[in-house]
């Protein structure tokens, strides 16, 4: 089984549609996405239609705090972000609020967690920027491998059978062995708004029949993405970052 695993789209069609297509044309037999489908883009309705219908054939989905925010949720952000729930919440329809209410903040299967932000308090919605947040992380869990975004930049943490903590910086599409021996946690990057100084999407790939973790960076149309958000009245800094990566 090939699972591809996607977070932070953010509202990018053209970063979810390359994704999509790049991990279909790889063989991928599942798919997973860990939240925040709205915020910052122009296209919250065509994705969250298109996780829905994702869902509806077995994928697994989790919620992200912007999407909280999106249906309801106090939210602490900055300025462009608040501005982009605000349009948010405008423009999308009773089915998209229907669907992104009823995520989870956690699913585990199988050994795996999968949470947009850290399994400590997944409402909380904390970041795990560091070996001391991600360490914090692994111990609340009994998960073998926690997968999660947040930070939209992609980061691999792991501890060893005596406790001890590294990380290691995920390269495109080196293929990274998850060893049995240790236990694992992947922040995936982000599809819709990498803040790696990358501007090709990220997603992932988890081949479970040889525990081979592999990062994968994907070119899109940044043009398009960024024309509809500036026609759409958002703030201009969301269209201009996505040319930088950050």
């Amino acid at each position: 089984m090939r699972t591809a695993l996607f977070t932070d789209i953010h509202a990018n069609r053209e970063a979810l549609e390359a994704c999509l297509e790049h991990a279909e044309r790889s063989g991928v037999d599942a798919y997973v996405f860990l939240g925040d489908f709205v915020g910052y883009g122009a296209d919250p309705g065509w994705v969250v239609d298109t996780v829905s219908e994702y869902v509806g054939r077995g994928a697994v989905a989790v919620l992200g705090n912007h999407d909280a925010a999106a249906v309801g949720e106090r939210a602490d952000m900055n300025d462009d972000a608040a501005a982009a729930i605000a349009w948010t919440r405008g423009v999308i329809e009773q089915r998209h609020r229907d669907f992104l209410a009823r995520l989870p903040l956690v699913v585990e299967k199988g050994g795996i967690l999968y949470v947009h932000a850290s399994p400590v308090d997944p409402g909380d919605w904390e970041y795990i920027t560091d070996l001391y947040s991600a360490s914090r992380a692994l111990v609340a869990t009994r998960a073998h491998i926690v997968f999660c975004g947040h930070t939209h930049v992609p980061s691999l943490f792991h501890m060893s059978v005596t406790g001890k903590f590294a990380s290691f910086d995920p390269v495109d599409r080196v293929e990274i062995p998850l060893t049995s021996r240790r236990r694992w946690l992947a922040v995936i990057g982000a599809v819709g708004q990498p803040r790696d100084r990358n501007p090709a999407a990220c997603y992932a790939v988890l081949d479970d029949a040889t525990d081979v973790l592999t990062y994968v960076r994907v070119p899109y149309d940044i043009d398009t993405a960024a024309r509809k958000i500036r026609e759409a009245g958002l703030p201009v800094g969301l269209a201009y970052r996505l040319y930088e990566g950050y």
